[in-house]
């Protein structure tokens, strides 16, 4: 289903890429390369990867949604003068492919992620509110009478074993672009998966002796990649990519039922959320509320502190443990 007019985004980069003469991307000033990420997971990757090796970009700007992102002017000359541009491929990113139609890319690295993990069709759980269903203008006829292709989950990166998938092929990628730094690239990505593969394990030992098997999610649910990986059930308001915040009230009160008849004493919630649904399940049930973080972005202040997706990894392995295991 379309979540965002492309139409805006795909006319400003006809527009731009008319209105620009046919120019090489400019070369880095300091001669690093210069690494263009969509989000904040691929712009921590590469940055955990590079460190001061390349200059790294992310385009979603901090405290922001990628699923009401629209390219700004800037933000297209950032990818035009990418040596490595990361992307995840899903149908929020459908803005990109026209973008790059413009543009020469000649020179330019490309990574879709997607092509990367093993990928979930999106799902609809019993109880969690139906999407509201948005028309894209340029979708081709046959999709608009409802034969469109199958939708993936975008969130990929929410699953640890994902995420060292996607710093192998990041590492890769730098190392092809910039041979003389392969080695610095390749011991900063083994340190890094070293740590997350460490948390990973912890999680799995945490889910192994569990309570419950099941989470609850009174929010948005971009965690399926990480349940498929742990071996979780959950339940939740709304799906990942929804961008519904305000819950009806037959799904709360199925959310309501849920925690009552399981006896959970911890639900959760997404991060720049605001938290309506998990306060009005919490208020009815005594539950308390903890944060489940998707990594898909941060707040403009954690983004200046240097918060990374590790700092955030160990934060949800802490709140996992203390809604599977305490009473």
């Amino acid at each position: 289903m379309f979540r965002k007019s492309s139409l805006f985004a795909f006319a400003l980069c006809l527009i731009l890429a008319i209105s620009c003469e046919e120019k090489k991307p400019k070369a880095a000033p300091n001669g690093k390369i210069n690494v263009v990420a969509t989000i904040f997971p691929l712009y921590d990757f590469s940055r955990a990867v590079a460190k001061e090796q390349a200059n790294i970009t992310m385009l979603t700007p901090p405290g922001s949604s990628l699923h009401s992102y629209e390219p700004s002017p800037a933000d297209i000359k950032n990818i035009q003068n990418a040596d490595v541009f990361l992307f995840i491929g899903g149908e929020n990113d459908a803005w990109i492919e026209r973008i790059l139609s413009t543009l020469d890319t000649t020179k330019m690295k490309i990574v879709r992620l997607f092509d990367f993990v093993k990928l979930y069709e999106e799902e609809e759980k019993e109880g969690m509110q139906p999407e509201e269903e948005e028309s894209d203008p340029l979708l081709p006829e046959e999709h608009k009478n409802g034969e469109s292709e199958v939708e993936y989950d975008e969130h990929i990166w929410t699953s640890p074993k994902n995420a060292v998938l996607m710093i192998d092929a990041i590492t890769s990628t730098l190392c092809e672009k910039d041979t003389a730094n392969c080695e610095k690239y390749k011991e900063n990505s083994q340190n890094y998966v070293l740590q997350i593969d460490s948390l990973s394990k912890e999680l799995s030992q945490i889910v192994g002796s569990a309570k419950r098997k099941q989470i609850i999610v009174a929010d948005r649910f971009p965690f399926r990649y990480l349940v498929e990986e742990y071996g979780l059930d959950y339940r939740a308001a709304f799906a990942g990519c929804s961008d519904q915040s305000d819950a009806t009230p037959a799904t709360i009160a199925n959310l309501i039922n849920a925690v009552k008849n399981n006896k959970v004493p911890y639900i959760y919630h997404v991060e720049l959320s605001n938290r309506n649904t998990a306060e009005a399940v919490a208020e009815q049930t005594g539950a308390k509320m903890l944060l489940l973080h998707s990594y898909h972005n941060i707040s403009k202040q954690d983004f200046e502190s240097g918060t990374t997706y590790l700092d955030l990894l160990k934060q949800n392995v802490a709140n996992l443990k203390t809604g599977l295991l305490e009473e």
